[in-house]
């Protein structure tokens, strides 16, 4: 038997132990299982209680259980759940009976998701959108993921393909009738008039997503700067907690430290580097010049100096706050009793960077707590404009986007060589066409379907 025609299960809830667990089983033998398990096959829909036994039926556990047959169910095919205490004895005795089972097998990441695909039940920016909502870290990617979830970008998707066939259908009209005199040039109007609708829509939602995409990665600050000036104290700060080891020495930090963060719904990810200095020590050197990288690849580069001893930074091209530390051992720091500055009005040592990098400067004292709120709200004001419109964009993937720019090529090619002759406008709109259906997963995405689906966890 192919393995898609095979049964599958998997543990769909949390790592036990728990106290519910959720086992799913999908294919043509869950109602097997059932009848095996639990003695008889509930209504349709209907949370039942049984006592689940094994294969030499002995009691496995007092559970509950779900029927869900195919195709109203979330694969299309038979479904059955198990929900039972979540207790590892429960469940490696559960799998042990379903194991037993002929054309039975433990399901591979995604392969639930997957069958529902090919099943039609959703298509392929909604299972792109059911992955983004599993692991989805702040709100706003949530809900970037489930408008996913919902279709909206499939129901556009299929809308503009429907429209394209339709011009495509009336320019090969006119190519049957082209001897029919004026009848090519009114059905090629309409067509034209279909193909520049289409431009404007299309290029309206790739315009509204400059950083959408980057939602689902988050924004990326790298905290830089030379060894000693605070740049451990100032990412526990921002984590608020000890996820950084404080020393006095320098060079204390060799390798790179990465936390999350959730800035007002934004997923930001700090990086606390080496040190950047000239150093014969080798670990030490091949820190800097990982620090020296990742600054480099950033989206944001916080570069911190002593408020006593500032040191230029002579290197990157992402945009650059300058944030002087230890201002409470600053003997001059009078001029900074504001202590933070805000990022639109910079502070007159902005020009410590190269100029066109910086963008503000703050003052503050990573150990004592000054001026960093005022540095998390610049942060946040930072993402929301790196962001944009991401939050109500359409697109969140950059197969999506290429997909969307290889449409709105072909379609422009289309009306502009319409004139030149309708089978050369027809070609390029069967290519739009069939663009859109690689976004929705219709046609020739089989090689793309491993690689998407490879990265859901398993039971989903």
């Amino acid at each position: 038997m192919h393995p898609r025609e095979q049964t599958i299960f998997a543990l769909s809830s949390g790592r036990p132990p728990s106290a519910i667990s959720i086992v799913r089983v999908s294919g043509p033998e869950a109602g097997t299982a059932l009848t095996l398990l639990a003695g008889k096959i509930p209504a349709p829909r209907m949370a039942t209680r049984a006592l689940l036994r094994d294969g030499n039926r002995q009691p496995i556990d007092d559970a509950v259980m779900l029927w869900f047959p195919g195709p109203a169910s979330p694969t299309g095919e038979d479904v059955a759940e198990f929900h039972v205490h979540g207790g590892r004895a429960v469940l490696a005795a559960l799998f042990t009976t379903l194991s037993a089972l002929d054309h039975m097998r433990a399901a591979e990441p995604g392969e639930f998701t997957r069958r529902a695909f090919e099943n039609g039940k959703l298509d392929l920016t909604e299972a792109e959108g059911l992955d983004d909502l599993i692991h989805a870290d702040t709100d706003r990617q949530r809900s970037q993921a489930l408008r996913q979830l919902k279709g909206m970008l499939g129901d556009r998707a299929r809308d503009w393909r429907a429209q394209i066939i339709e011009a495509s259908a009336l320019i090969e009209a006119g190519i049957d009738f082209s001897d029919e005199g004026d009848v090519p040039a009114e059905l090629i109007a309409p067509a034209l008039g279909k193909i520049k609708t289409l431009l404007g829509e299309i290029r309206e939602v790739l315009a509204a997503q400059a950083r959408s995409e980057r939602l689902r990665e988050g924004l990326v600050v790298a905290i830089a700067g030379p060894p000693n000036v605070g740049k451990s104290t100032l990412m526990n700060q921002l984590a608020r907690r000890e996820v950084a080891i404080v020393s006095p020495h320098a060079g204390t930090t060799r390798d790179i430290i990465e936390v999350q963060l959730d800035l007002d719904g934004y997923p930001v990810t700090v990086i606390d580097t080496a040190g950047i200095r000239d150093t014969d020590d080798p670990v030490e050197r091949e820190g800097v010049r990982r620090a020296r990288a990742r600054a480099a690849a950033a989206d944001l580069v916080l570069w911190l100096v002593d408020a006593t001893h500032e040191k230029n930074l002579d290197e990157g091209t992402a945009p650059v706050w300058v944030v002087r530390n230890k201002i409470d051992l600053d003997a001059a720091g009078s001029d900074t009793a504001g202590l933070g500055i805000h990022p639109m009005n910079p502070g007159p040592r902005a020009g410590l960077v190269r100029q066109g990098q910086a963008s503000a400067d703050f003052a503050i004292s990573a150990s004592r707590g000054d001026g960093i709120q005022e540095l998390i709200s610049a942060l946040v004001a930072f993402a929301q404009s790196y962001f944009g419109s991401g939050e109500g964009g359409l697109i969140s993937r950059e197969r999506q986007r290429k997909l969307l720019e290889e449409t709105v090529a072909s379609l422009r090619r289309s009306a502009s060589v319409i004139e030149q002759g309708e089978e050369l406008a027809a070609e390029d709109l069967r290519i739009a066409a069939r663009s859109l259906g690689q976004l929705l997963g219709r046609v020739d995405v089989e090689d793309l379907l491993d690689v998407i689906f490879r990265d859901f966890c398993i039971g989903k």
